[in-house]
């Protein structure tokens, strides 16, 4: 499988790229190991009210464990930005209907205040990631 060379960018855009997914992936294990090892109390604090149904708790750290999994992308993309450019296309509109999503139970009054943290974080990221993508469309790799 051939992929774009590195050179497609300039040394400084890659180095930029590399430390922005290098952040997108502490910002996710930063977030998911706490919903991983303790999802009750996660929960609690992103909802404001407690996280009783055994399969409810199992169902919530799923999907920590679904952010923890988007780390570990992260940290390929910044290894290899150009490579693994669809990772970041995933993990991007992960992010974006993630917080989308929450905005939208805050919007309800069916959150904390402490969603805010969580969206306002995925929307800097998702507007980093599109102008990342942005960069590479224009340096001519293809995005998948």
């Amino acid at each position: 499988m051939d992929h774009p060379p590195r050179s497609a960018l300039r040394p400084a855009d890659l180095r930029r790229f590399r430390i922005l997914f290098a952040v997108a992936a502490a910002w996710n294990l930063a977030g998911s190991l706490p919903g991983l090892v303790d999802p009750a109390g996660m929960f609690a604090r992103e909802f404001g009210r407690a996280l009783t149904d055994p399969v409810m708790v199992a169902v919530y750290r799923g999907a920590w464990g679904t952010a923890f999994l988007y780390a570990f992308g992260f940290l390929m993309a910044a290894r290899d930005p150009v490579r693994h450019a669809g990772v970041v296309l995933m993990g991007g509109i992960g992010k974006a209907l993630f917080a989308l999503n929450l905005a939208i139970m805050y919007s309800a009054g069916w959150t904390s205040d402490f969603a805010l943290v969580v969206v306002g974080g995925d929307v800097v990221f998702v507007a980093f990631f599109l102008g990342y993508l942005r960069q590479l469309h224009r340096s001519g790799v293809p995005l998948i």
